[in-house]
């Protein structure tokens, strides 16, 4: 017979495990990657197919006795159970995990009663029967492969198994399990699904029958279906209601009404597709070439490390790349942080490969998401371009995965699974037999000490710019020595004439604020008041449309205050500069300068601006379509953008990420100036960039504005050292949380004794477990957060040990704990 391992679709820790079910010969059609529906105590539950066996059906070992043991740790099926009330009430001779936890189909120790059964008038050691997965509710939407990745994904992130498998499925297409009333459950129908278009066909008489002279519906519709086929709902916004008229001709065999799939978001391109021409390589891209292809014939899953600068030309290496890739009958992945997933990108692979090109992005409706998935499934798009869950999509016979902006933060999951995008992939191409890709200007540290220490990390620099032109110069501009001469502006003396030159001759400019909102926070300037968020630690953000304070966190909202709350003085001053306020200061500027005037728009993008549907798009090309034009925003135009007439960069206020509480800071300030200095002069126009700051002689800004990454290295890796950070650590940010500050805390602190005991007994004398200690964020969503830090040194098993407190611990109604493994910052 045939046993199935389910994983269920209740995402608890300790429900996280596969149970096995029989097969039975109704079901021929289960296979792996399929939802099914199963019985778990009294209720039903969804569940997804991960392995699937054929054994003896008198094989012992299939029905094998509780007393004849299984290795378990009992005490954890008892919290199972109680979890589970969570779900559905469930009796305490409910069936158990199989023995199949993280080895799929590997043991055959069935789901077995809990040793206490006996008191229910169970006897111990009694045989159980399987029980038998009662129906199908969908096609496979993984294969082994995924299953496996789900597998890895729990073990390495310390994550549910189910919510892992979760990330294989299609957004809104799975069903699940609701309670219609006590002790009756039913499955209810995925959210999204396949939508299908009615079309008027040719019916076989269609030559043949002619309507009433009066019909004029009828006679119009044979007109239009003899041209070709079209759709019921275009002929009824022309002809109105045509239901009894279609009836009428489909009864006379005149035409013919079928379904036909429609796929949302899915754009065919026009007959006569013609790929964009290919441009000579420079020797950097062909160096770059020549180490992925030999990593592809190498077949053993090598990363290849792009260390291109601005404007060199990576996107060309990655196209010619995936066409090689193709040509071998494989298929490619292109992962791009959400925030560079702009028209301009997609474009340039469409452009190249046509028809054959997937998008996915949270930018897109559920339903559009569901169709580029199935779209993939069905094998006509054979390259997928998308954020980092692109990963997941069902694209077979992967041969090249590249992942452009490695460095960027937004490939590291905030949410469980908390996965590292990089890590994945290249635990798939090393299955596979692929190859991992990894591209950036600034890339990170982490990925510079692989190619350091790992043999199966390659380095290939590309130094110069693909058109030949040099890098823009970059002049860093002391605030503190302009305020120290009485300038109290937002904008330097020589910003300004650098705006002022560059739009008097038509030219573009990018300006870049990491913040959005009017101002930072609203000051009382007699009794130092400042308001703050009730359920989070950090000040409200002033908006001047509406003159609201708005928590960015939680979107905690209230009108700003007259005068202060807590002393009544009127004098509130706002502090900071948030891209609505720069945008007005900005427009009055501009207004007043010769050559310029009120003519020259200012576009600004920023997480208000770009909500909307199509918004990020539309601004893109409003800034495109100007003559001279000024786009302020926030870390999303630092990327991703290619416009030849922009001239000139500016930084606001380069201090912003500089001054945050995070190792990474230096880091991360390094990373965006020099990115976003390469938005200027990427065409022949020359480009040059300015950078306001208030730390002039901060390193980290001053070897990005001479691009010396080795300056930067030089300062930042022996701090790191020292202090015991990536990439000489591998580290496990073990957070806590709940609604009550005394628990949290009392939690906190008995968790960090358990680690140390912990590693006492399986880590080793070079682990380091730090104190309990509130996050910076210490309040957030009136949630009071704390944390504790483990830290091994690489090739330790830091997930491995953790789980073994982390999978057993009994859960608390009031206090949460998660393992986020490594973490992207501490905040």
């Amino acid at each position: 017979m045939k046993l199935a391992q389910v994983v269920l679709d209740i995402p608890v820790q300790s429900l996280d495990t596969p149970y096995t079910y029989v097969v039975s010969h109704d079901e021929a059609n289960v296979e792996i990657g399929c939802a099914v529906l199963v019985p778990f105590g009294p209720r039903k539950a969804v569940g997804f197919v991960v392995s699937i066996e054929e054994v003896d059906e008198f094989d012992d070992s299939v029905c094998a006795c509780a007393s004849e043991g299984s290795s378990r740790d009992d005490s954890r099926d008892g919290d199972a159970l109680e979890d589970l009330f969570t779900y559905g009430s469930v009796s305490l001779d409910e069936t158990l995990p199989s023995e199949a936890h993280y080895g799929f189909g590997a043991q055959y120790d069935v789901a077995e009663p809990k040793k206490n059964a006996s008191k229910k008038g169970g006897k111990a050691g009694a045989t159980l029967k399987l029980k038998s997965i009662e129906r199908v509710l969908s096609k496979p939407y993984f294969d082994e492969e995924g299953a496996a990745c789900a597998e890895f994904l729990s073990q390495r992130y310390i994550a549910p198994l189910s919510s892992c498998v979760r990330l294989f499925t299609p957004p809104g297409g799975v069903p699940r399990i609701v309670q219609a009333k006590a002790g009756y459950w039913r499955v209810e129908e995925p959210a999204v699904g396949e939508v299908d278009d009615r079309w008027v066909t040719a019916g076989a008489l269609i030559n043949d029958f002619a309507p009433r002279k009066n019909a004029v519906k009828q006679h119009a519709i044979l007109e239009a279906v003899k041209s070709g086929d079209v759709r019921v709902s275009e002929l009824s916004l022309e002809l109105g209601s045509i239901g009894s008229a279609l009836k009428a001709l489909e009864e006379k065999g005149a035409v013919k009404v079928e379904l036909r799939r429609r796929l949302r978001s899915v754009e065919r391109m026009d007959g006569g597709f013609v790929p964009t021409r290919k441009p000579e390589l420079t020797e950097g891209q062909k160096k770059a070439l020549e180490a992925i292809d030999a990593a592809r014939e190498a077949a053993c899953g090598e990363v290849v490390l792009i260390d291109g600068v601005t404007g060199s030309g990576k996107t060309e290496v990655y196209l010619q790349a995936i066409e090689r890739t193709l040509g071998e009958g494989r298929t490619a992945i292109v992962l791009v942080p959400e925030i560079s997933l702009t028209p301009q990108t997609v474009a340039r692979f469409r452009g190249r490969f046509g028809d054959m090109v997937a998008v996915m992005h949270s930018r897109m409706s559920q339903g559009e998401r569901y169709d580029q998935w199935d779209y993939i499934r069905s094998g006509e798009a054979r390259l997928v371009v998308g954020a980092r869950s692109a990963l997941f999509t069902p694209m077979q016979n992967v041969g090249l995965i590249v992942i452009d902006e490695e460095h960027e933060g937004s490939y590291k999951q905030d949410s469980s699974p908390r996965y590292v995008a990089r890590d994945v992939a290249e635990w798939m191409v090393q299955r596979t037999g692929g190859v991992l890709v990894l591209g950036s200007a600034t890339p990170s540290i982490e990925a510079l000490y692989q190619c350091n220490k790992n043999p199966h990390w390659h380095l290939v620099a590309m130094p110069e710019r693909a058109n030949g032109r040099s890098l823009p110069e970059v002049e860093v501009i002391d605030m503190a020595s302009e305020f120290k001469s009485g300038s109290r502006a937002m904008f330097s003396g020589r910003l300004l004439r650098g705006l002022q030159e560059e739009l008097a001759r038509g030219c573009k400019v990018v300006l870049l604020l990491n913040q959005r909102g009017f101002a930072k926070f609203l000051l009382c300037r007699d009794c130092g008041y400042v308001p703050e968020c009730p359920s989070c630690s950090t000040s409200l953000t002033y908006h001047e449309q509406g003159s609201k304070l708005v928590c960015h966190h939680c979107n905690h909202e209230v009108a700003a205050p007259a005068v202060c709350p807590k002393c009544q003085s009127p004098y509130l001053r706002k502090f900071g500069a948030g891209t609505q306020r720069v945008e007005a200061e900005l427009r009055a500027v501009l207004d007043a300068m010769p050559n310029v005037g009120p003519s020259v728009p200012i576009i600004r993008m920023d997480a208000d601006t770009t909500k909307g549907k199509g918004a990020h798009q539309r601004l893109l090309e409003q800034f495109g379509a100007a003559d001279a034009a000024v786009l302020l925003g926030t870390q999303m135009i630092a990327k991703g953008l290619d416009f030849e007439d922009v001239t000139l960069v500016g930084v606001i206020n380069a201090d912003t990420q500089l001054n945050l509480p995070d190792y990474r800071a230096g880091e991360r300030t390094f990373a965006l100036i020099e990115q976003v200095a390469g938005r200027a002069g990427r065409a022949e126009l020359p480009g040059r960039v300015m950078v306001q700051t208030y730390a002039a002689d901060a390193v980290s800004i001053r070897a990005a504005a001479s691009y010396d990454r080795a300056m930067f290295l030089r300062s930042e890796l022996p701090k790191r050292k020292i202090l015991g950070y990536p990439p000489y650590v591998r580290m496990v940010n073990v957070l806590v949380w709940g609604e009550e500050e005394n628990e949290v805390r009392a939690k906190a602190e008995e968790l960090r004794g358990q680690i140390v005991a912990l590693v006492r007994d399986f880590g080793s004398d070079d682990w380091r477990v730090l104190p309990a200690a509130p996050c910076v964020l210490e309040k957030l969503r009136n949630v009071y957060r704390w944390h504790v830090v483990v830290k091994a040194p690489h090739g330790a098993d830091l997930s491995g040990v953790l789980a073994r407190l982390l999978r057993s611990r009994k859960a608390d109604p009031k206090v949460n704990v998660v393992a986020d493994v490594d973490p992207n910052d501490l905040l």
